[in-house]
């Protein structure tokens, strides 16, 4: 195969792995904030937060990526009179998105944690919120983090939907070479290496923070 056309296509595709990088990496600081808090509310004694955060899990949960995507960037600016730049409704649904499985992640590692570590906590003369942060925080934390980032690698390969709304990450970009050159054979088999790539680079970078975290 001549690899004149990496020439035109490389820059493109780097192009469009920063803005799926941009996009991914605040959108999952985002929802794990959302994620944590949902989480949190689940765990809760106070029934109109467990029910809004179930709410909230169920639509993101029950509804594809593609709707909502279609639905941030379309809808929500004809309800409300806001427009959205495509980046920043990317943003938007890669958040939410992330967010309500995050959530599942943080009340599963929540449950996950001795009840009697919050006993001994209070025991010891800590205020409820000094056992959660110091005591019930920290090894949930530790055993959410390989769940953590396995969700950062779903998030970087779900952006590939955000091509829908415009957004030129490296979906689009393939889009926009194959749209111009009518080469989709080479165009699409080098977009699907750089993802193998990318995503290969991340699972390697997972298997060490998981070796730390059991050292």
């Amino acid at each position: 195969m001549d690899l004149s056309f990496l020439k035109v296509l490389l820059p493109m595709l780097i192009s469009g792995f920063k803005v799926t990088l941009e996009i991914s990496v605040v959108g999952i600081l985002i929802g794990f904030i959302l994620g944590g808090i949902t989480g949190f509310a689940l765990q809760c004694k106070n029934k109109v937060l467990k029910v809004i955060a179930n709410v909230y899990i169920w639509i993101i949960r029950s509804t594809p990526l593609i709707v909502q995507a279609l639905y941030v960037y379309f809808v929500i600016p004809k309800l409300t009179g806001v427009d959205f730049k495509s980046n920043a409704a990317g943003i938007i649904v890669i958040s939410l998105n992330s967010g309500a499985f995050i959530a599942e992640i943080v009340r599963g590692a929540l449950e996950g944690i001795d009840p009697g570590q919050k006993e001994a906590g209070l025991s010891l003369g800590l205020t409820p919120f000094q056992t959660l942060l110091h005591v019930i925080v920290p090894p949930a934390f530790r055993s959410m983090m390989p769940a953590l980032f396995n969700q950062f690698i779903i998030t970087v390969k779900d952006t590939a939907i955000l091509s829908v709304i415009v957004v030129n990450e490296i979906t689009k970009q393939i889009q926009n070479y194959a749209a111009v050159t009518f080469d989709t054979i080479k165009a699409y088999t080098a977009g699907a290496v750089f993802y193998m790539i990318i995503i290969s680079v991340l699972i390697v970078i997972q298997k060490q923070i998981e070796r730390r975290i059991k050292v």
